[in-house]
């Protein structure tokens, strides 16, 4: 049975399919010290060199340093080229939980081979968001930063030594006259056939035949974190209450296109998820109030949601980090169907929330910090994953980046006993 099936069964519930054996994502520092403690070293993470969509290479240019490259934005992602280089500790390599490619950063294959992890999730490679590109341009540059405009729009500070992703300084949407320019110039709904590859019917063929899940949408797509990215978190915070007719603008334009080029993708290929990034929950609660997310996000999450329904897409997954228990019930309201990567460090319950919601679909949910404190303490949070598992619609993993306190003995722990706890749970 492959991962496809195995994903689309966990999301129903079917509790006699093994579900997927995913890990979310594992910092850099973290990979170099399981190199150093024991984890062999046979397919060192790589790093994409192509900049192809936004979704699937926005910060490839902080980690190779090719500003001055001419590219072809929509090379091919399969097989692209890769570059081997000494991971930045702050760089995360995905795990498979996620989906890829992803922001220009590398997979995982050691340690997915070293305990037989599935195949991860593949991202459509379709443009999502602006189309063309802004140039990227490398702004100032010295020993310890690179600032940059990326191909976003955004102006970012790239830390060399840190490696994390960059720190945005300056926005490509201020005000009604630079969004009007953004909506004509990059936006456009009568341009959609622009946002493909040049080898897109081999992607559909290839696509066709797949034996993992395939993904739309992604990061920075979404009805807060869009906004958040190209305004900035402070500026959308003041505009919900100065600029609300021109946020609303945005988020009807953005529905818009991504029901315009999903309904193209739609026609072609059989989409099995729909991811949604928002990153809208800090560690104390949600960044926004329940009337503010009726006002400006429920009527475009029910647009979107009820579309792809019609469209056969079942499972509609909202990526938010911290503690989002206030959220829930809007996000199940509006249409979403699951969340992720349910951050316990930052006060989720998991088993609170299966309880609560028993239809919610869940991914993640394991206290990655709680790793580094050996085995007692990972057989007592490994405990409700079998109450969990046995209910259904959950995938276990760690609840965001593995983060290198995490020794590579106690990870070795986890994560066989967390593989044993999957198998039990599922017969077929």
């Amino acid at each position: 049975m492959n991962t496809r099936v195995r994903f689309l069964e966990a999301m129903k519930f079917n509790t006699q399919v093994r579900v997927p054996k995913w890990e979310f994502a594992y910092w850099g520092s973290t990979i170099k010290r399981w190199y150093a403690e024991g984890l062999p070293e046979r397919s060192y993470p790589t790093i994409p060199t192509r900049v192809s969509t936004i979704n699937s290479s926005l910060y490839t240019v902080a980690y190779t340093h090719e500003w001055k490259k001419t590219r072809n934005l929509f090379e091919k992602t399969f097989g692209e080229r890769e570059r081997k280089i000494t991971l930045p500790d702050g760089i995360f390599v995905w795990g498979g939980g996620l989906y890829w490619p992803t922001q220009g950063m590398p997979i995982d294959k050691d340690v997915a081979g070293y305990f037989g992890l599935d195949s991860t999730t593949a991202l459509v490679n379709v443009e999502q968001l602006f189309c063309p590109h802004f140039e990227e341009k490398l702004l100032e540059e010295d020993a310890e930063s690179v600032t940059a405009i990326y191909p976003d729009g955004v102006t970012r500070l790239y830390q060399k030594r840190e490696g994390v992703i960059p720190t945005s300084l300056a926005y490509p949407i201020r005000d009604w006259e630079s969004w009007m320019q953004v909506k004509e110039e990059r936006l456009r709904l009568d341009r959609i056939s622009e946002r493909f590859p040049t080898n897109w019917p081999e992607l559909v063929q290839e696509y066709k035949n797949r034996d993992y899940p395939l993904a739309l949408g992604g990061y920075p797509c979404g009805f807060f974190g869009t906004l958040a990215q190209c305004l900035g978190y402070m500026n959308l915070f003041l505009f919900y209450h100065d600029e609300a007719k021109l946020l609303k603008d945005i988020l009807q334009h953005l529905t818009d296109l991504w029901i315009a080029i999903w309904e193209e993708v739609l026609s072609q290929v059989e989409i099995d998820v729909v991811h949604i990034w928002e990153d809208i929950s800090a560690g104390r609660g949600s960044m926004v109030s329940p009337a503010v997310f009726k006002e400006f996000m429920t009527p475009y999450y029910k647009r979107v949601t009820a579309f792809l329904r019609s469209r056969g897409v079942e499972i509609i997954l909202v990526d938010t980090d911290g503690d989002c228990r206030q959220l829930i019930p809007l996000f199940l309201e509006a249409g979403v169907t699951g969340l992720y990567p349910m951050e316990v460090s930052a006060g989720m319950d998991v088993v609170a929330a299966r309880q609560a919601y028993p239809k919610l679909q869940i991914l993640g949910g394991v206290p990655k910090l709680e790793i580094a404190q050996g085995r007692r303490r990972i057989d007592e949070f490994l405990e409700p994953v079998n109450y969990l598992l046995s209910r259904g619609g959950y995938i276990p993993y760690g609840d965001h980046g593995i983060p290198p306190e995490v020794s590579w003995e106690h990870f070795k722990y986890y994560r066989e006993k967390l593989n044993k706890l999957i198998e039990d749970h599922g017969q077929i």
